[in-house]
């Protein structure tokens, strides 16, 4: 299959996801920026305070006369230090606020995003999507913005305040703008592709490291370890280049930034001498100019040295965005698609049903296919046959190229790669009905015979499962899976190799825990174990995509034909082991 990247945002489709974010806040909005603004305007009075110290100083003025700016300074601190803790706290709240529905919206289009869309991205690129890109942007929201508002608002207030100085400090100020452009604009168009392809680079190898550690096994058993070591260290090495390129484009962009900012500071000092020189202004008001052009440094170094987070968020949070482009933004519309259609009463039909996931490459060719209401069929075949594509296509994981796939309303997957979210038991067995009881869900348990271990638990069914918590067996995590289905309650099931991770006395365990939840339902079997195709009321022989012999389990060997081949086959394999 070949890797087809999720798409990534354009800029003006991610500054309109921002938008959206924000639009729902805008009155935390007005009133944090507000408070920001009113702080910083309180803070540029230390400047003319302090000049006034240096003329009072200048004039040999008696000490007393210091106190009430000295007051008036440490009652600006005061101020300024509070309504600047309140702005940028409700500055904090809004982007956390935002970057939550970011979040959900995110985890939303996620969910929506068809399974052979993903598949052709390849984990890595969702993998990294998830977790790399969304904590980037995270941390952009939580220490950038705070701190480009408060720093942009500084820039701006500050230079009005040396236009009423003298508009000639302004003048001498802004001689260090056209080399701050020019440093800004030389390090975007630098910083942009750059990061991108770091984010893309950074996407490969994390597909590679999960390839490699996914395929330990198979890498082992070809003795293949040195090329997959290779190819890690190929993706590792590509990354590394990138980020050392974005170093060195750090460095340079600061070194240019310290050549204007010493530019500047020398026209503002030899501005303040000629007007000092010709009366036109006291020393202490040179100092203020001074000083607010030095107090620039700050803010002003600041806001561009976000330019390298928010660069690296702006590609990251593309990346987020782009999935969006990639899902349907909204709910699945009332009627299906036309090839997967619903139909009365609970049987399943399928017609001239053909699949291909790559162009010119079928996999599955004009299937026909009936499944009486509740009759159990079970799918046989050498790997590569097209049972799991068939079966997929059945349960609505997939669309098919070409042909109809009609079931009833409520279709349910059970595949042997089980997932135990993290959390209690019960949370994880109400995944498929959030409004069941304790009780009802014993039952479920007792259904699959899972109630015995489920209690034995340390917690019973509070205990917490998944990623941090209580390990089940394969076996444990195929029967929580099953007594979802029981739970669900879907009128057809589809189980591809539902017992395939457990061993012979697991796999005849689950083999009743499948009859059982499969009762009275339509089921579709993907057999692992030819002892279910023994046990279903219809065998299904699939060859090269196509279905070649289907009938029971008995008419089938005494037939003589592939099934028969295969029963021999598989029961000569039990006797040897």
């Amino acid at each position: 299959m070949t890797r087809e990247l999720l798409p990534t945002a354009t800029p003006a489709r991610t500054r309109a996801a921002v938008l959206q974010a924000v639009r729902p806040h805008r009155r935390t909005a007005v009133a944090g920026f507000g408070l920001l603004i009113v702080a910083t305007s309180v803070g540029l009075l230390i400047q003319p305070l302090l000049g006034h110290i240096v003329d009072l100083v200048a004039g040999r003025e008696q000490a007393a006369a210091l106190a009430v700016p000295a007051a008036l300074l440490v009652l600006v601190g005061l101020v300024q230090g509070a309504l600047t803790a309140w702005g940028l706290t409700l500055v904090a709240r809004l982007g956390e606020t935002a970057l939550a529905d970011l979040r959900e919206r995110f985890v939303e289009r996620v969910l929506a995003l068809p399974l052979d869309r993903a598949e052709r991205a390849g984990s890595g690129d969702l993998t990294s999507r998830v977790t790399g890109d969304v904590a980037r942007v995270a941390e952009a929201v939580r220490s950038a913005l705070p701190a480009l508002a408060r720093s942009l608002l500084s820039i701006v207030l500050t230079l009005g305040a040396l236009a009423l100085l003298d508009w000639r400090f302004l003048v001498a100020a802004l001689l260090a703008v056209p080399v701050q452009v020019h440093t800004a604009r030389w390090y975007v168009r630098n910083a942009v592709p750059l990061y991108a392809g770091q984010r893309v680079a950074t996407g490969e190898q994390q597909q590679q490291l999960l390839d490699t550690i996914a395929g330990a096994s198979t890498v082992r058993a070809f003795r293949a370890e040195s090329e997959h070591l290779e190819r890690v260290a190929d993706r590792s090495r590509a990354a590394v280049e990138l980020t050392m390129r974005g170093v060195r484009l750090m460095l340079r962009f600061y070194s240019r930034l310290h050549v204007a900012e010493y530019a500047g500071l020398a026209a503002v000092l030899a501005v303040g001498v000629l007007l000092v020189r010709d009366g036109s202004a006291t020393i202490g008001t040179a100092t203020a100019a001074a000083l607010y052009f030095h107090n620039l440094f700050g803010p002003i170094n600041t806001a561009l040295a976000l330019l390298d987070d928010a660069q690296a968020a702006t590609a990251s949070l593309a990346r987020v965005v782009g999935v969006a482009d990639a899902a349907p933004a909204d709910p699945a519309p009332a009627d299906p698609a036309p090839a997967i259609r619903q139909q009365e009463g609970g049987g399943v039909s399928v017609r001239g049903l053909a699949h291909a996931y790559e162009p010119g490459d079928p996999v599955l060719h004009g299937v026909d296919l009936d499944i009486r209401p509740g009759e159990r069929v079970a799918l046989v075949g050498a790997s590569g046959a097209g049972k799991t594509t068939l079966a997929k296509l059945v349960a609505g994981v997939h669309e098919p190229t070409a042909g109809t796939v009609e079931t009833p309303p409520g279709v349910a997957m059970v595949t042997q790669e089980v997932h135990v979210f993290a959390g209690p038991l019960a949370d994880d067995l109400r995944l498929a009905r959030p409004d069941a009881t304790d009780d009802e869900l014993r039952a479920a348990l007792a259904t699959v015979d899972a109630l015995a271990w489920a209690e034995e638990l340390p917690d019973g069914l509070a205990t917490v499962v998944g990623e941090g918590g209580h390990r089940l067996t394969g076996a444990q995590r195929q029967q929580l899976a099953l007594a979802r289905l029981v739970l669900a309650d879907p009128a057809v099931a589809v189980l591809d190799e539902a017992t395939a991770e457990a061993g012979s006395v697991g796999a005849r365990l689950l083999e009743r825990a499948v009859e059982r939840a499969v009762d009275g339902r339509t089921a579709l079997i993907v057999a692992h174990r030819l002892t279910q195709a023994a046990a279903a009321d219809s065998v299904v022989v699939m060859e090269d995509g196509r279905v070649v012999e289907r009938g029971p389990h008995a008419d089938l060997r005494a037939a003589g034909g592939r099934y028969a081949a295969h029963w021999s086959a598989w029961t000569d394999h039990r006797q040897d082991t």
